[in-house]
């Protein structure tokens, strides 16, 4: 048996170390490629049309924006409507929704290409959408 342990040792050499840092970033990329979050979703009123959201620009309720409460700013979320099938990608501008179960409000136009408008809410899926994806 030892030698076996003489071929060991030479394979050894040519392993290349993964550093810590390389396996956090691995394991971000991951999770990121996997978040998901399901729970109800509502949209703005158009009373708040123009008003300013929290990352500072004014809310326009013919873009395809929405508030959640703890993603960055500018990230861009992959929304389906679990009742019908339909999706839509909109980007993060705003803190909230801060009503009842809700995961995330969305502007008017991302309620209407998700065909949610006239029952108010609805029952989504969020997940991450890669850069490459049209908005």
């Amino acid at each position: 048996m030892p030698w076996i342990a003489m071929l060991a040792v030479p394979l050894l050499l040519f392993v290349t170390p993964v550093g810590v840092a390389d396996i956090s970033d691995a394991a971000e990329d991951i999770e990121d490629a996997i978040w998901q979050e399901t729970g109800q979703a509502s949209f703005y009123a158009a009373r708040l049309h123009g008003r300013h959201t929290a990352n500072g620009e004014r809310y326009d309720q013919t873009e395809l924006t929405a508030a959640h409460p703890s993603l960055a700013f500018g990230t861009r979320v992959c929304v389906t409507n679990l009742y019908n099938g339909k999706d839509t990608i909109v980007r993060i501008n705003d803190r909230g929704p801060f009503t009842g179960n809700r995961v995330i409000d969305l502007s008017r136009q991302a309620a209407v290409e998700l065909d949610m408008v006239r029952r108010g809410i609805a029952r989504v899926r969020l997940s991450l959408c890669s850069d490459d994806e049209d908005s």
